[in-house]
C-alpha cells in the first residue's frame, strides 16, 4: 500500500445500484512477465517496485521486481508469499506471512519485525501502508479460514508494535485486508471477506463502519484530492469514492484479480497488478458523474508595473543590504479614481496609478513602527487593508496589524484620509477597532474584506502553536479561529462597532455574536466574487491537507476535529451533520501552504472568466478551480503555469484584474495575468 492517506466515506444503505449503474472500462496491460503480482509502489530512484508472491504457500520463490524502461527485473528474491508493500526511509518493507521484511537499495533482505516481536502472533500479514512524517507503520492480518483477523500500528521511532484492530474491536471482522492512513490519527480497514469499510481511530479504537458492498475489497488508494479508490481481489473490479457521502462507483472491471495498487506518478491514474493474469494494469482516476477538468490552462504570468520605483524602499543600492519587499496585498479604493493600493508586510501601504506604466508609488501609510514583523518568521506585520464602501463619502479605510507594542495581539483600525492630499492618509486618525489577543506567535489570519451588504468580514487564526492546543476553532465563546461580520458603520454596547442583528450567533449563550462562521485554522486569504457576492477562502492545513471553502452563514468547517475532509487528532470525526465540507482540497504531495486568491473577473484574459484562482506558496504551483453550484462540485482544476516565485496573496485592482504577489529582492514581485504561453 502507497504511504499516509486520509479520506471519509459514508454509510450506504443502497450500494448495489451504484456500484453497478454506471459503465466502467478495462484496465490497460502496461507490464507484463510477473509471477502473482500483489502490490507494487514507488521505491528507489522513484522505480516502481512490485511484489511476487510465486506459487502460494511455497517457501522461498517469491520476491520482488523492479521496473526498468518499461521492463520486469528481478531485485530480491528468497521470500516466501510477498505481499503488501511501501518504501519508507530509503527501505522497502513488505510482508511476508507472519514477518515484515526489510531490503535495501542493494536488494539485501533482513528481518524488521518477526513473528515473536507481535503482541499476538499473527497468521498472514498482507497490506501495507506507512505514514512517513510520523514514521508509523500500519499492517493488517487476514488471519486464516476467517479466524484470527487483525491490524497493527508499528512506531518505529518508539519500536512499539499495538494492535488496533481484532474481532474484538470489529465485531464480525472475519479477513482483514486492505489499510489506509484516514489523517495522521485514523486508519482505513476493509475486511475483504464481508466486503465493508472501516475507520479505526488510533487514541481509543472507536470505529466507524464507513461503506459497505465491496466483495473481495484488497488495496486502498488515495489520489491527491481526497478520492479513494478500493479494488477488489475476488470480482476484478475498482470502485471509486469521490466525496464523504458518496456511494462507490465502478470505475474499472475486467481483471481476474485486482490486488494492491498505487497513484501513478502523473497523478491521474492508478497502477494495479491483476495477480492472476500476472500483469501490472493502469486505470484513469476519473469517476463518471464526478469528472473535473484538469487540462492547463493557455494563459501566464507576466510582471506588472515593471518600471515602478517604491518610495521610501532600498533595494540595496544606498545602505548595501537588500531587504526584499514583500507585498502583502492589493486593492483598490473603489472611489473611481484608478489608484491601486499595495501594502508591503513591514508596515507601509504604498498608492500608485493602475496603468501598467506607473514610474512610482507614493506611501499612503506608514506604520512601520507600529508593526511586529521579523523576516526569519513570515508571519505577523501588516496583513490586511479594506476601504470602507462609502470612502469617496468618508474617506475611511481599515488595516490589519501586529501590535509591537503588545506581547502577541492583533489589531483592526480605522483610518481615514487627510484633508489635505487624497494620496497621504492621517496616521494620528487611527481609531481602534477591535483587539485580539493570541496565545501564539502563528496563525494571525488577516484578511479584511467588505461584502455586498456593507459588512466588515475578518479572518482570524486559531492563536497558533500546532493542531489548536486551545481548541479554539470549536469554542464559540472566542474570537480566534473565526471569521467575523460587524457593521463599522454603528457603534453600540461601547465598542467602536455593532453587530448585525442577522449574525448566526446573535443573543445565544457561550456564542460571541461577531462569529460569522467557525471551525478555522488559518485563513490565508478570502475574497468576495465582485459579481455574484460569493465569498471564497482558502485554508492552510496541518498535517496533510489544504483546501477551499466557501464561507456560508454560520458555518463549522471542523478544525481541529477535521482537517479538511479527514478526521484529525483524538477527537477526529468523520463526516456528520452540523459541520461543513470544503469544496476542494489537496494533498501536501501537491503543496503545503495554500495562498487562496480570488475569482477573476477581468477583461484581459476572458478564458480566465469565473475561475477562482489559486496557489501554494511551497511548491509554486497554481490552479484555475471552477465549482459547479448546482451539481454541489467542482468541475475543474486547470494548472497555470507559475513564474519562479513563493505566491504570498493575490489582489483586485478596480479593473477586476487579479494580480499575484511575492517577494522580491528587486521590487518587482507582482504578476498580472495573461493570454498566451509565456514569451
Amino acid at each position: 500500500m502507497r504511504r499516509l492517506w486520509p479520506s471519509a466515506c459514508a454509510l450506504l444503505g443502497t450500494l448495489a445500484i451504484s456500484l453497478t449503474s454506471l459503465a466502467a472500462e478495462k484496465p490497460a496491460t502496461e507490464v507484463e512477465g510477473f509471477t502473482y503480482p500483489e502490490s507494487i509502489c514507488y521505491g528507489f530512484d522513484g522505480n516502481l517496485y512490485v511484489t511476487e508472491i510465486g506459487k502460494p504457500g511455497t517457501k522461498g520463490d517469491g520476491g520482488v521486481s523492479v521496473i526498468k524502461n518499461g521492463k520486469r527485473e528481478a531485485f530480491a528474491t528468497g521470500l516466501d508469499d510477498p505481499k503488501g508493500l511501501c518504501f519508507f526511509r530509503d527501505a522497502l518493507y513488505l510482508t511476508d506471512v507472519t514477518k515484515v521484511v526489510k531490503i535495501d537499495a542493494s536488494g539485501k533482505t533482513s528481518v524488521y519485525k518477526a513473528e515473536g516481536d507481535f503482541p499476538t502472533a499473527p497468521l498472514y500479514l498482507n497490506d501495507i501502508a506507512v505514514d512517513a512524517g510520523n514514521g508509523i507503520i500500519l499492517l493488517s492480518d487476514s488471519g486464516i479460514d476467517g479466524k484470527g483477523a487483525a491490524a497493527y500500528r508499528i512506531d518505529v521511532r518508539l519500536n512499539k508494535i499495538e494492535q488496533m484492530a481484532s474481532a474484538e474491536v470489529i465485531p464480525g471482522l472475519t479477513k482483514a485486508n486492505g489499510v489506509a492512513f484516514d489523517g495522521s490519527s485514523h486508519m482505513l480497514l476493509a475486511d475483504m471477506g464481508t466486503g465493508t469499510l472501516y475507520r479505526v481511530r488510533f487514541h481509543d479504537k472507536n470505529v466507524e463502519k464507513v461503506a459497505e458492498g465491496l466483495p473481495g475489497a484488497d488495496g486502498l488508494i488515495w489520489d491527491h484530492f481526497g478520492r479513494l479508490f478500493v479494488t477488489s481481489w475476488t470480482t476484478g473490479k475498482v470502485f471509486g469514492i469521490p466525496r464523504p457521502g458518496v456511494a462507490p462507483i465502478l470505475i474499472g472491471e475486467g481483471l481476474q484479480s485486482a490486488a494492491d495498487g498505487c497513484l501513478a506518478a502523473s497523478g491521474d491514474a492508478l497502477l494495479i497488478p491483476d495477480m492472476k493474469s500476472g500483469v501490472i494494469t493502469k486505470l484513469s482516476t476519473t469517476i463518471a458523474g464526478w469528472e473535473v477538468n484538469t487540462k492547463p490552462l493557455d494563459v501566464h504570468l507576466e510582471v506588472a508595473y515593471p518600471t515602478l520605483k517604491w518610495d521610501q524602499w532600498d533595494d540595496g543600492s544606498e545602505s548595501g543590504q537588500v531587504v526584499p519587499f514583500r507585498p502583502i496585498f492589493l486593492t483598490h479604493s473603489g472611489d473611481g479614481t484608478k489608484r491601486t493600493f499595495v501594502g508591503e508586510q513591514h508596515g507601509k501601504i504604498h498608492v500608485l496609478d493602475s496603468r501598467d506604466d506607473a514610474a512610482g508609488s507614493k506611501v499612503f501609510l506608514d506604520i512601520e513602527k507600529k508593526v511586529r514583523y521579523a523576516d526569519k518568521q513570515n508571519e505577523e506585520g501588516l496583513l490586511g487593508l479594506a476601504f470602507s464602501p462609502k470612502y469617496k463619502e468618508n474617506g475611511e479605510f481599515y488595516v490589519f496589524y501586529t501590535d509591537v507594542g503588545a506581547k502577541m495581539e492583533n489589531v483592526i483600525s480605522r483610518f481615514r484620509v487627510s484633508k489635505n492630499d487624497p494620496n497621504v492618509a492621517d496616521p494620528a486618525s487611527e481609531e481602534e477597532i477591535l483587539r485580539v489577543e493570541r496565545p501564539f506567535w502563528n496563525h494571525d489570519g488577516g484578511t479584511l474584506a467588505f461584502g455586498p451588504d456593507g459588512y466588515l468580514y475578518i479572518a482570524l487564526g486559531d492563536g497558533g502553536s500546532g493542531g489548536d492546543p486551545m481548541e479554539n476553532g470549536q469554542n464559540t465563546n472566542v474570537l480566534l479561529g473565526k471569521i467575523l461580520r460587524l457593521d463599522v458603520s454603528r457603534k453600540a454596547d461601547g465598542k467602536n462597532y455593532a453587530i448585525p442583528s442577522d449574525n448566526p450567533f446573535v443573543g445565544k449563550a457561550n456564542h460571541r455574536g461577531e462569529i460569522w462562521a467557525y471551525g478555522i485554522r488559518n485563513i490565508w486569504r478570502m475574497a468576495f466574487d465582485s459579481k455574484t457576492g460569493t465569498l471564497w477562502a482558502g485554508e492552510v492545513g496541518q498535517n496533510l491537507f489544504e483546501e477551499i471553502f466557501i464561507v456560508t452563514k454560520g458555518a463549522n468547517f471542523g478544525w481541529n476535529v477535521r482537517e479538511a475532509l479527514h478526521p484529525f487528532g483524538n477527537k477526529g470525526v468523520g463526516p456528520q451533520e452540523g459541520l461543513t465540507d470544503p469544496i476542494w482540497e489537496y494533498h501536501h504531495d501537491l503543496g503545503r501552504s495554500i495562498t487562496g486568491g480570488g475569482v477573476y473577473r477581468g477583461k484581459a484574459v476572458p478564458e480566465l472568466d469565473g475561475y477562482y484562482i489559486y496557489a501554494d506558496y511551497v511548491s509554486n504551483k497554481m490552479w484555475a478551480l471552477k465549482y459547479d453550484e448546482a451539481q454541489k462540485r467542482v468541475v475543474e482544476n486547470r494548472p497555470i503555469n507559475m513564474p519562479t516565485v513563493n505566491p504570498m496573496s493575490f489582489g483586485e485592482d478596480d479593473n477586476g484584474e487579479l494580480f499575484v504577489m511575492g517577494a522580491s529582492p528587486t521590487g518587482r514581485g507582482i504578476y498580472r495575468f495573461k493570454s498566451g504561453a509565456a514569451k
